[in-house]
């Protein structure tokens, strides 16, 4: 069992930024989806489609439905570095196995702008990360879900009407479903938001979740210093 500590503001007071991308390293990032959670909602969302800057594999294509020749109308990835390094400025990224998410954002810009340390209060890094991750988090709060797959987790919290209502507000027509970002990080966000309900979890810090977000011990033990358990 997790006890709480005061270790800074609570979680729920900080922007964070739920993000999916589709798309791999040989493609490029093919489309984006940010979704914003602060107070326990969801805020502003952003999504675009993306140029592809290498090739689209079918069996990659049957998965997320987008194809290479009806992307290249669209301005490529790259420019949105003022979104992207700006988001990361306000609050923490987040994402479901957040170290597709992070690979992904290095292999077009290695490192943001220097930017707040939301594992360490009042310090600053040039880093993408700490990632939130919802996949760690749920893995570690609710042991008792047996996947750890994005849809998996939502339908064993019985989460997927608000998800499917949100989706309905949010995303383009054909976009609202699995494998779409915006779909997908709308996803996480219901996952955060869920936890919000839990006072137990509403009241620990941004620093304490990063904490729980990371498996490896000694990550752990160095981002919670000792006062998260």
């Amino acid at each position: 069992m997790y006890s709480v500590c005061s270790v800074g503001n609570t979680w729920t007071e900080q922007p964070i930024f739920f993000v999916d991308f589709e798309g791999s390293r040989a493609s490029g990032i093919l489309e984006y989806g940010v979704a914003e959670v602060i107070g326990g909602r969801i805020g502003a969302v952003h999504t675009r489609l993306c140029a592809a800057t290498g090739r689209v594999r079918a069996e990659d294509s049957a998965v997320h439905g987008l194809k290479e020749d009806a992307l290249k109308e669209h301005a490529p990835f790259v420019d949105e570095w003022e979104l992207f390094a700006g988001l990361r400025e306000r609050g923490p990224l987040a994402a479901h196995y957040a170290g597709v998410e992070n690979a992904l954002l290095k292999s077009v810009w290695a490192y943001p702008r220097n930017s707040p340390d939301f594992a360490r209060p009042g310090e600053r890094v040039i880093e993408w990360g700490p990632w939130l991750d919802s996949a760690r988090l749920y893995a570690q709060l609710y042991p008792q879900i047996d996947t750890g797959r994005l849809e998996g987790v939502v339908a064993a919290c019985g989460l997927q009407a608000e998800l499917d209502a949100l989706a309905v507000q949010h995303c383009p027509p054909d976009r609202r479903h699995y494998h779409a970002a915006l779909y997908d990080a709308l996803a996480g966000a219901v996952l955060l938001t869920s936890l919000a309900k839990e006072p137990r979890i509403a009241e620990m810090s941004v620093m304490q979740l990063l904490a729980l977000s990371t498996l490896d011990g000694d990550k752990r033990d160095a981002l919670q210093q000792g006062e998260l358990f």
